[in-house]
């Protein structure tokens, strides 16, 4: 098992993390909601920046994996802060963004919030805006009703225990829209999202690619690839990918 390593952000979360030290520009993994840095795709990057001899970065937000406190605390804001900080503590120089799902989001924030230490982006399965136009889009009557009475609603979840989403989710959210206004990105940026993606409609990522400004965006959809991204096919993609920034970048 993997000893990881902890660092305190700067709103005195306790943060876990796994950092590879290497020549930059490095790579950053950022995880998808209520997984962890344990997951197959970061653990594949891992092992491949190994390899290479590439600084690479992976972390648990806040209520996440070995982090401090609560998952039903925390919201997209907290978890966008807990990134920056990982970001800015942990890494030197520019960095290329890996995010998948949630961590799309979390990494366009990034884009907006420090541009200046992000020379590429690549986005797996990426779900930006997904608390309000997917969870709370997707309430009934009664889910909105429960949400403003108690704070809380489960959704059923494929991957284990029901999800409780609270309000704070939801309203924070709100604040951290990115597909409402301009977004930028001024570097290499790369979207990889499975047709058969039950969790994240091809939608999503067509619109993405339609609102994001930038001289050099690709969106790459894979036949038949679910929201996990992770088989034999779909994980070589992602390394290819960041090799393929890396090359545009000429690093």
């Amino acid at each position: 098992m993997t000893e990881h390593s902890f660092f305190l952000s700067p709103q005195g979360r306790k943060i876990a993390y796994n950092k590879t030290e290497g020549h930059g520009p490095g790579v950053v993994f950022l995880g998808g909601f209520k997984s962890d840095m344990g997951g197959t795709k970061a653990v594949f990057l891992e092992a491949w920046a190994k390899r290479q001899g590439r600084a690479f970065l992976r972390f648990d937000y806040s209520g996440h994996g070995e982090s401090s406190e609560e998952f039903t605390d925390g919201c997209i804001g907290d978890w966008a802060e807990d990134a920056y900080a990982a970001i800015s503590e942990l890494s030197e120089g520019p960095q290329i963004l890996v995010g998948s799902s949630m961590g799309g989001w979390i990494s366009l924030l990034m884009c907006k919030q420090m541009p200046h230490r992000i020379s590429g982006l690549v986005g797996i399965a990426a779900a930006p805006d997904f608390t309000e136009d997917s969870m709370w889009a997707g309430f009934d009557a009664a889910q909105r009703d429960e949400l403003a009475v108690t704070g809380q609603v489960a959704l059923p979840s494929d991957y284990g225990e029901p999800y409780i989403i609270t309000q704070k989710l939801i309203e924070n959210g709100r604040s951290q829209l990115v597909l409402r206004d301009e977004l930028n990105l001024p570097f290499p940026a790369r979207f990889l999202q499975g047709t058969a993606d039950e969790d994240v409609d091809m939608s999503v990522a067509l619109r993405l690619l339609d609102h994001a400004a930038g001289d050099d965006i690709q969106l790459t959809l894979v036949k038949g690839a679910d929201h996990r991204f992770s088989d034999e096919t779909c994980l070589p993609l992602i390394t290819e990918t960041v090799e393929d920034i890396l090359h545009i970048i000429g690093e």
